[in-house]
């Protein structure tokens, strides 16, 4: 039994029947072809070849190279003192982690889901976020924790959180979202270098999907900008922001509502905390219409912050409600039919677009 674990069931299973799917879309200077995968795999072999500091641990990330293979081939170039196989025990490797980070090391904590990190937020909220404010500067926290976030397929209700709002309350954190090989590579880059804690929410319905990058993206000295949104498709009648997974539906949602006269304008969020409020309210100036789109619960969610952030910084420019896309206010659903209704689809989005484009508000209308 002890050969069983839950990364041989999940990961195993999993991980090789992701999609491979192409999605080249707002990339002109393109010239390859990368998973998304390869993309936080290179990532980290770079990382860990710049810098000695940089240690990687989790459960299987050695010898099995990962449960979703992003770590493969690292224990083989960088030994097994610096890719180092756990217990499954969250709450102990990732104290071990936050530790070693204390003392000025860089670790590389990896989840098997970020559901499974619940058994180390602790460590997370409490050791790692806080300890910088704490020590008045004096302690540095440069640990990065990462790992699927959110509804892959078929898991049930205890592995398809989203932890974007979670971890984006909590001050001292910074929380990242990728969603194409760029943002995988040059995000995960980006966290590894930062000084302070970084929570970094993948998604394993991603790990198999190719993107184009350019040569730029595929240089050692390649990162993403920490806080700094990407519009990924320019629009002038309706703003749409979306993080991780949910860009590819929004960027399909706006061909869909091209095709009926609706120029969309699609923000790939990337950073969580801190978010890139500029760029979504010069945004809103342009369009004066806002639809949010996540997949994690709707109460208390990344959209009601966006928001927030819109009524309070440029409410006058709103002609029409927020429309706000999330999942299901209910525990995910194991039944495929049910999970499908459970989680955002392209169709929802169009039809809150719309909404948005064909009313507008009492005083907007008077005007």
């Amino acid at each position: 039994m002890l050969g069983i674990t839950r990364q041989k069931i999940l990961g195993r299973s999993l991980w090789k029947f992701l999609p491979s799917v192409s999605s080249a879309r707002c990339y002109s200077s393109a010239t390859k072809q990368m998973t998304v995968r390869d993309a936080l795999n290179s990532a980290l072999d770079e990382e860990m070849s710049a810098d000695p500091k940089v240690f990687l641990m989790g459960e299987e990330v050695g010898e099995y190279q990962g449960a979703y293979k992003i770590t493969r081939g690292l224990l083989d170039k960088y030994g097994p003192e610096r890719v180092l196989d756990t217990p499954i025990t969250e709450a102990g490797f990732t104290g071990i982690g936050v530790g070693a980070a204390y003392y000025g090391l860089k670790p590389i904590i990896e989840f098997m889901t970020f559901n499974f990190a619940m058994q180390a937020i602790d460590h997370i909220i409490n050791s790692a976020a806080k300890t910088n404010y704490m020590s008045a500067g004096q302690i540095p926290v440069p640990i990065v924790f990462r790992g699927p976030n959110g509804a892959a397929a078929g898991v049930g209700a205890q592995h398809s959180q989203c932890y974007a709002p979670w971890y984006g309350a909590c001050p001292g954190l910074k929380v990242l979202a990728p969603y194409s090989s760029e943002d995988a590579r040059g995000l995960l880059k980006a966290a590894i270098r930062d000084p302070d804690p970084v929570v970094f929410l993948e998604n394993e319905l991603l790990y198999g999907e190719s993107f184009p990058v350019s040569d730029e993206v595929l240089d050692s000295s390649f990162s993403v900008p920490i806080g700094k949104a990407k519009i990924e498709k320019e629009g002038k009648d309706v703003t749409i922001t979306a993080f991780s997974k949910m860009v590819g539906l929004s960027l399909k949602a706006a061909e869909l509502l091209a095709k009926e006269g609706i120029n969309a304008e699609v923000i790939n969020l990337r950073s969580i905390r801190p978010l890139d409020r500029a760029t979504i309210c010069d945004s809103v100036k342009k369009t004066n219409r806002l639809v949010t789109v996540e997949e994690g619960f709707p109460q208390h969610g990344v959209g009601a912050e966006i928001c927030a952030s819109v009524v309070e910084e440029v409410f006058e420019y709103l002609d029409a409600p927020v429309e706000r896309i999330t999942g299901a206010d209910t525990p995910m659903p194991y039944a495929a039919n049910l999970e499908r209704l459970a989680v955002p689809q392209v169709d929802d989005i169009v039809r809150a677009a719309k909404r948005a484009c064909f009313r507008s508000v009492p005083m907007a209308a008077a005007a």
